[in-house]
């Protein structure tokens, strides 16, 4: 008898919960601090209805005749985002954090950095969308550039 409550209330929530959707993106963009350079990743998410978790992998090529280094971030994000697509548009709204290392020849600094943004992903085809993002990064530590501003596009594939 004592346990009989809390096992209805338990089949209760596990009859009611809503489904976990996941989804991957590709992605390649540019970075413009302090010179333009491509940056390319992944991303891999999980979430309910308007609260997601993301890990995300980028890269950042470095170009020593402009003295602007290398930049490889591993974060991890909470996106806040509408539960569904509007007119095929699913705004979101990221903030998070992770590690980084920014390397330029022999210099290199390896710590903590923040980043927030936003974008969107868009529907195309079935679970194929198309994701546009914008972030700005905080690196702590001492790099050669704290400030990053980061723009891409990916493919997005929900399931």
């Amino acid at each position: 008898m004592r346990l009989t409550r809390p096992l209805i209330l338990a089949a209760l929530l596990a009859c009611t919960a809503t489904p976990a959707f996941a989804d991957a993106t590709l992605f390649i963009g540019t970075n413009a601090t302090p010179a333009n350079r491509q940056m390319k990743g992944f991303a891999f998410g999980i979430g309910l209805l308007v609260v997601a978790f993301e890990f995300e992998y980028a890269t950042i090529s470095e170009e020593p005749l402009d003295a602007a280094p290398a930049l490889k971030t591993g974060m991890g994000n909470i996106l806040l985002q509408t539960p569904f697509a509007i007119m095929g548009f699913q705004p979101y709204f990221t903030s998070g954090g992770g590690a980084y290392r920014e390397t330029l020849a022999t210099r290199q600094e390896t710590n903590f950095a923040v980043n927030s943004g936003g974008g969107v992903k868009i529907s195309l085809v079935g679970p194929i969308r198309a994701r546009v993002d914008y972030r700005v990064f905080k690196l702590r530590g001492d790099p050669l550039h704290d400030t990053i501003q980061r723009v891409y596009a990916g493919l997005n594939v929900k399931f």
